[in-house]
């Protein structure tokens, strides 16, 4: 396991950079129609630092020096500016400032892929660790994605009706201030990689999987042992991937945008859909304390997951959760056909979505990280992040967009796309093992 105080500052930074993203959620809408937008532009504003971050993270593994420190900083000060700018369109009474703030934003949010790396660096974590500390992640994701929206919503309430911090002004101002605290700890009490640190050995094989052969010398009798083949080539620099490897590459980047395209479009379309139906007629008050109460039903079996992970295998886990939250598309695509929509069954709904696709975005990372190489993490972990931001980015313009699409529409695509998934999961289910924890 990493240093106990690094290891609480990244996954700290994880949950204040979902918080980030999801805080201004709820009242996103409401502020860009006061500035002349539209709800199909907040979802823009929701998506677009996902698209930033991913055309500033090639440069920033250019300059990284394989460690994290950098990056941390980056983040903590990306941040701050963007909060800062997201507030100030209110008094500048500048639409697109509020689209500039949420770009600067973007480059704090190349840290995500860096959490992501952290969890699964061979050099301070060990391979029956991975997932345990991936389920640490996806815990602070729906912490995040809870407290997020429901701040932004009592902001929104609460109102301080002056032009510099009001409804749609505070959720910026605070979380600059919550950052700015957060760059001092994270000065006091980050201790980055060693850059010239090995990495960690691969457990013991058992006995009964390995190889002895016995050598006499003199009257002492030596034994060798020998471990299996995989893992000589997990450890060789010379590593050439197999099509089927290259095929649940394939599987874990599709799951990996479908998580978070379906989780991003549901948080960007529950406040736009809830105002425009009649049956629920939310404020986005009202909209925040549901997305947040969705995610909080849903924490402590994310708590429960921790435990699991150490003893299920990640494509368990994957097809667990996604299993459960394809149920909750088919049930709430049912809703919308009968016309019957009520608080409890879209409450119902949301809540299996959020929990079972942030349970099956704790797999991707673990399970490349076991499978390839440690030499291979950090293209991995791009990979993965790059489809975690199509997802976001693309998502939230979707749900922004689902009232005027068609709700039907909406939640179809959502649908064709776990199936896609589904295909490939069952094609390559043997491909799919790796060790548990």
């Amino acid at each position: 396991m990493p240093p106990r105080s690094s290891l609480i500052i990244v996954i700290t930074a994880n949950i204040l950079l979902q918080m980030s993203f999801f805080v201004i959620v709820s009242s996103s809408s409401e502020y860009a129609q006061h500035l002349g937008g539209t709800p199909t532009f907040s979802g823009v504003v929701i998506g677009i630092p996902t698209l930033f971050s991913g055309l500033a993270l090639i440069p920033m593994l250019r300059y990284d020096g394989g460690g994290y420190n950098l990056p941390l900083h980056v983040c903590c000060g990306a941040s701050i500016v963007g909060h800062v700018l997201y507030a100030c369109a209110y008094r500048a009474n500048f639409l697109y400032l509020i689209l500039i703030g949420r770009m600067v934003s973007g480059l704090a949010f190349t840290f995500w892929m860096y959490c992501k790396r952290y969890c699964s660096d061979a050099r301070i974590v060990g391979i029956r660790r991975r997932t345990t500390l991936a389920s640490f992640l996806v815990m602070g994701q729906g912490f995040g994605m809870s407290l997020g929206p429901f701040l932004g919503g009592v902001l929104y309430k609460i109102g301080f009706k002056n032009r510099v911090f009001n409804g749609f002004t505070s959720p910026g101002w605070l979380m600059a201030g919550v950052w700015a605290i957060f760059w001092m700890c994270v000065t006091l009490w980050y201790e980055d990689v060693p850059k010239e640190q090995a990495p960690l050995p691969p457990p013991a094989v058992q006995e009964n999987s390995a190889e002895k052969t016995s050598e006499k010398d003199a009257a002492n009798e030596v034994t060798v042992t020998r471990a299996q083949q995989d893992q000589e080539s997990l450890s060789s620099s010379f590593f050439a991937m197999s099509w089927a490897q290259w095929g649940v590459v394939a599987c874990m980047c599709w799951f990996a945008m479908t998580c978070f395209f379906i989780l991003g479009a549901w948080e960007s379309n529950l406040p736009v859909f809830g105002a425009d139906s009649s049956d629920l007629n939310w404020s986005p008050f009202a909209a925040g304390n549901f997305i947040a109460l969705g995610g909080i039903a849903a924490f402590p079996f994310l708590l429960l997951n921790m435990y699991m992970a150490g003893r299920a295998q990640d494509r368990h886990i994957l097809a667990f959760g996604s299993f459960l939250g394809l149920a909750a598309l088919l049930t709430f695509l049912a809703l919308l056909r009968s016309d019957k929509l009520t608080y409890p069954g879209v409450f119902m709904c949301w809540w299996a979505v959020a929990l079972g696709f942030n349970l099956a975005s704790t797999a991707p990372v673990s399970l490349l990280s076991k499978q390839l190489p440690p030499s291979w993490n950090g293209r991995t972990s791009l990979i993965i992040q790059y489809s975690y931001y199509t997802g976001r980015v693309t998502g939230a313009i979707w749900g922004g967009s689902g009232v005027k699409i068609g709700m039907m529409n909406y939640v179809g695509l959502e649908i064709a796309f776990v199936g896609v998934g589904a295909l490939l999961f069952m094609g390559l289910w043997r491909d799919l093992k790796a060790k548990t924890g």
